[in-house]
């Protein structure tokens, strides 16, 4: 449910991302590229996503067999707004929101940013949520008892994302969003069409937090992954 093409800062067209997960056995996948605020990597705005959309729209026709979702990666802004418009963010099947900059904020002001984001309306899931990389950066300062209790009331999945150097969230949150009834999503945060094999770590992490089966809203059918989300 993490996936970036091309279009951004990933390495493959979207029909070749596709073709990968459709090769690694996946029923269905979501494009999630970067959206403006991150203009490093060639973020998309309004009209850009629009655009991707119709070329979604164009490939699936070309592919059978695994379902192509449309999706963004949108960026938190240091106030917790986003940097894409309702409207827009209204039009795609599943929308991720992560934290990409300011990493240094103070632990209350960080968690007060995170829990407007996740009180949108249109955000089904928080992205890596507490932003760490192994032995490369500490995870920012966040309360994750105010951030597992905000996904409950406000029906926001949380990421248990695969990539190695990320693994976020870690174990120990992992459980205890499990505790306290929340859905998580597994994603490998792909960025070419070799990192769909990450998969693998990312369910060993959701293991090492004792999640089931059921806890996880990407073992379900796409239909059924979709009515959970907001």
């Amino acid at each position: 449910l993490q996936v970036q093409t091309d279009w951004t800062d990933g390495e493959n067209s979207i029909k070749e991302m596709t073709e990968a997960a459709k090769k690694q056995g996946l029923e269905y996948l979501v494009i999630t590229d970067h959206t403006k605020s991150l203009a490093m990597a060639n973020g998309s705005d309004e009209k850009r996503l629009l655009k991707q959309m119709a070329e979604i729209d164009e490939v699936q026709k070309q592919i059978s067999g695994i379902k192509i979702l449309k999706g963004a990666e949108v960026n938190i802004n240091k106030d917790g707004t986003l940097d894409i418009n309702d409207e827009t963010l209204a039009k795609l099947d599943v929308v991720g929101a992560s934290v990409h900059s300011n990493f240094s904020m103070p632990e209350a002001d960080m968690t007060k940013r995170i829990i407007r984001a996740m009180e949108n309306p249109n955000v089904d899931i928080l992205f890596h949520p507490t932003g760490r990389l192994i032995q490369k950066r500490e995870p920012y300062k966040v309360n994750m008892g105010k951030i597992i209790k905000t996904a409950k009331h406000t029906r926001t999945v949380l990421e248990i994302n695969a990539w190695p150097e990320r693994l976020d969230l870690k174990d120990e949150y992992i459980r205890k969003a499990v505790d306290a009834g929340v859905k998580l999503a597994i994603d490998s945060d792909a960025h070419s069409a070799g990192h769909f094999k990450f998969l693998e770590f990312g369910i060993a992490q959701a293991r090492r937090g004792w999640c089931e089966k059921k806890d996880v809203i990407n073992t379900k059918s796409w239909q059924e992954m979709l009515s959970l989300l907001k």
